[in-house]
């Protein structure tokens, strides 16, 4: 007894689709590390305040193709004076498939800077090394949570914008 082949319309045309997500590339955009106060930094005793800056920019390269970027600075701070400045902007290019607008927005704005981040992280830390500085490890950052409050910011600004004004009679 033969067995039917039974597939969902639906699951036969996103086969037919192909992927809805792939990494076509992932590469380093523009690094910079700055020391302005040395070598006088390196005679202090090392109490950074560390400061640690994210932004993501996406731009649409071509149908369903996307350059992201995730600029990521890094500021040390000894007293007054600046330690080290770290920009790297770490950027890919993904493919991104037909999807719902809220999934595809979640896919720029979260997922594709998550995968950027660790390559990002491993570049800022080489670059603080050859500075010579202690290691500096930076750690995981939650792009769902950053994610979820933009969306929740956006959502209440648009909601503001909307809402009928009350002219004094």
């Amino acid at each position: 007894m033969a067995e039917e082949n039974q597939t969902n319309p639906a699951d036969a045309a996103q086969a037919a689709q192909g992927p809805q997500f792939a990494i076509q590339r992932i590469y380093t955009k523009d690094i910079s590390f700055e020391t302005p106060n040395s070598p006088a930094v390196f005679q202090k005793e090392w109490k950074p305040e560390v400061q640690l800056d994210l932004d993501t920019r996406s731009t649409l390269i071509e149908e369903n193709v996307y350059e992201i970027v995730l600029a990521v600075t890094v500021t040390a701070m000894l007293g007054e004076e600046t330690a080290f400045l770290c920009e790297v902007q770490q950027a890919g290019i993904f493919a991104i498939g037909e999807m719902p607008e809220q999934n595809k927005a979640h896919m720029l704005g979260s997922f594709c800077p998550n995968t950027l981040f660790p390559y990002a992280r491993e570049t800022i830390s080489n670059l603080v090394n050859r500075g010579t500085f202690p290691p500096l490890n930076l750690a995981p950052v939650n792009f769902d949570a950053i994610f979820a409050a933009y969306m929740q910011k956006r959502a209440a600004q648009q909601a503001q914008e909307q809402a009928p004004t009350q002219l004094d009679a």
